[in-house]
């Protein structure tokens, strides 16, 4: 293992489209919800702890989960949890992680990587990783990795490439643009061109590379982050994050960095790669009877065919006359939604806040 690799988690999110079982005191992250035993953010730890030491893992997210963090990954300690008082995007959540590295290890390289993602090939994803962090640390690059997409989705951004490969790497392109979520017509046209590729939000760059980065592009940010320089990794360190924090403005690492920047690689892949960011691509990656319905507990299903019902455990359901549902049952909350509408689930969220009350967020 490479001790200045480092593996940054990021693990802040509320997981809204997989309400109501993703809620604000357990969201997505730390929720089984692959049926596999482990939770999300425990997968992404062991897929990376055979390449990073356990020392070298930091997670950032909100700081009401930090116990949660540390229950799911007890080999990290309290330090190595970067407490966000509020949420702020992830160029605010990249640059504190930067800055906490660059008191510990300066020449770091840093791998970032959401928390909830599915890897199916865990293996080559390894490969992948390790190739675009040498280069990274060779050529004083920014890396994201870019999927080979299988279908017109337009629930992700895409990256463009330049056609011609680096250093005689085919799998290693410069980026000529990002574009976020296309709408149908346009994903339809990125796929036949053969020159897009899914963005991943996996990202790789020396602490150096992204400071450089931040300077440049977002210069207020970096003057927020810099105002606690000489409290990082000390117990005033806290303190002054929750004062910064609120000041940050919302800003994605895409769009206030990569999307600017002049040194920025991607790393074709293809390791069986998803978000897992709604119920219908839960669907997709879910083991399927016959007429097409998934279940997660004992279901009987009449003339009912494409449903998803996820339901507790030791109670049946018992389900007639329905096409193309997500049906989720929690211990205080229903949901009967088609699959077309699953984008509703937001408003959904939006209406039992303001009238019912925060008790089912």
């Amino acid at each position: 293992m490479d001790q200045n690799r480092y593996c940054i988690i990021m693990a802040g999110g509320i997981g809204s489209r997989f309400w109501p079982i993703s809620r604000r005191s357990q969201p997505k992250q730390f929720l089984d919800i692959l049926g596999t035993g482990k939770s999300f953010i425990r997968h992404t730890y062991e897929r990376f702890a055979k390449i990073i030491p356990p020392e070298n893992f930091l997670v950032a997210t909100n700081s009401i989960y930090k116990p949660l963090v540390l229950e799911h990954l007890p080999e990290l300690q309290a330090h190595q949890v970067l407490c966000e008082p509020v949420g702020r995007n992830t160029a605010p959540c990249i640059a504190y992680a930067a800055w906490r590295l660059r008191s510990v290890n300066p020449d770091a390289t840093m791998i970032v990587t959401p928390a909830d993602h599915l890897i199916l090939n865990e293996e080559e994803f390894r490969k992948v990783i390790s190739e675009s962090a040498e280069f990274t640390e060779r050529q004083h690059a920014m890396m994201t990795i870019g999927i080979q997409p299988s279908r017109p989705d337009t629930g992700y951004g895409y990256i463009q490439i330049d056609p011609v490969p680096v250093d005689g790497r085919p799998a290693i392109r410069k980026v000529k643009t990002f574009t976020e979520k296309p709408n149908l017509e346009m994903a339809k046209i990125f796929i036949e061109s053969g020159e897009f590729f899914w963005n991943s939000g996996i990202f790789i760059w020396k602490v150096g590379t992204i400071m450089e980065n931040l300077n440049e592009f977002l210069p207020e940010l970096q003057q927020l982050f810099a105002s606690a320089e000489g409290k990082y990794g000390t117990p005033a360190e806290q303190q002054a994050i929750d004062d910064i924090y609120p000041a940050c403005r919302s800003i994605s690492i895409d769009f206030g960095v990569m999307e600017k920047a002049r040194n920025v690689y991607v790393r074709c892949s293809d390791f069986g790669w998803s978000d897992i960011g709604t119920w219908g691509s839960l669907y997709q990656h879910s083991a399927k009877d016959p007429e097409g319905n998934v279940e997660s507990a004992p279901c009987l299903f009449y003339d009912t065919k494409g449903c998803i019902v996820k339901n507790k455990e030791g109670k049946l359901t018992v389900i007639e006359g329905l096409e193309e549902y997500i049906v989720v049952d929690t211990d205080d909350v229903l949901m009967i939604c088609p699959k077309s509408n699953e984008q509703n689930i937001k408003k959904f969220i939006d209406d039992v806040k303001y009238k019912i009350g925060d008790k089912f967020i």
